[in-house]
């Protein structure tokens, strides 16, 4: 067993990367494929202590964000959580969700009574245990920390559905790989900085902003409009309410072409169509990793 331990050592020779979750979830997986394996993880109980951490230079260097789902959709209050933040989105990357059952070595899946995961786990594998009508699934706050409990408590008769991450840090045995139903589920994660840790970037091909309208009619249309005579791809378009503006809605939209010069083009041309507009990051679309 690598680890049993939810203790963070950090160092400062590694990069400091914030996570939510414990050691071995999907964010870990997520920032270990992004900035390698040679990180010291920081973990955070919730999104807004993520946010929290990462805007203090003393902690760490940076952070990663969960931001949507393939099958869930977006996560709503982290695109709120990111507007009021004032950190920048330095990149994304898009982690294929393996689930695997897992257990102590030497449990078979005919010794289980129960298995323990976060509900979107647990409905991702629902095929899977029609099969197995005697196991009992229940919901826990976490992949990891399901796969850690039976670890650090010697839980027999008991799985897990995590990724593969939780079954190498806390010596469990997987004993059944990918058993969610939909193979190609994916999860996005936005890569955070301090804005003065982010480097110039020349070459982008993506960017993230909000921006609210006026009352006008066609304003929002215009700003459409202009986004596709540059060519511009509008790979996402979500609606937050303004907090004690009724009826009235920020939109956050991802951007996508080919050069620079198309983002700053069409900046200027929606600058006085579009209010309180920020610009949360612009980057290099990412890659997805499986």
């Amino acid at each position: 067993m690598k680890k049993k331990s939810n203790e963070i050592n950090i160092t400062m020779d590694k990069r400091r990367i914030v996570i939510q979750g414990v050691e071995g979830c999907f964010h870990h997986i997520a920032a270990n494929a992004y900035y390698g394996e040679d990180v010291e993880i920081i973990p955070a109980e919730n999104f807004a202590k993520l946010v929290d951490l990462v805007q203090d230079e003393n902690v760490c260097d940076g952070g990663i964000m969960a931001i949507e789902n393939s099958i869930a959709g977006s996560i709503l209050q982290n695109y709120g959580l990111l507007q009021d933040s004032g950190l920048v989105i330095e990149g994304e990357i898009y982690l294929r969700i393996k689930q695997n059952l897992m257990v102590l070595p030497g449990q078979k899946i005919e010794d289980l009574t129960e298995v323990h995961s976060h509900p979107m786990a647990i409905n991702q594998c629902r095929a899977f245990f029609r099969e197995y009508p005697n196991i009992k699934l229940v919901e826990t706050e976490d992949t990891a920390i399901s796969a850690r409990n039976i670890s650090e408590n010697g839980l027999k008769g008991i799985g897990a559905i995590a990724g593969d991450l939780p079954a190498e840090l806390y010596g469990l045995q997987i004993i059944a790989h990918e058993i969610e139903s939909i193979k190609n589920n994916q999860t996005r994660f936005f890569l955070l900085k301090r804005s003065q840790d982010v480097k110039p970037n020349g070459g982008f091909t993506k960017a993230s902003l909000y921006f609210s309208t006026s009352h006008k009619p066609g304003s929002l249309s215009h700003i459409l409009d202009c986004f596709a005579k540059e060519k511009i791809n509008l790979s996402k378009i979500q609606s937050l309410p303004i907090p004690g503006v009724n009826w009235e809605y920020f939109f956050h939209v991802d951007l996508e072409f080919e050069l620079p010069s198309q983002f700053k083009n069409v900046m200027n041309k929606i600058s006085e169509s579009a209010k309180e507009m920020t610009i949360l990051g612009t980057y290099n679309k990412g890659l997805m990793i499986r």
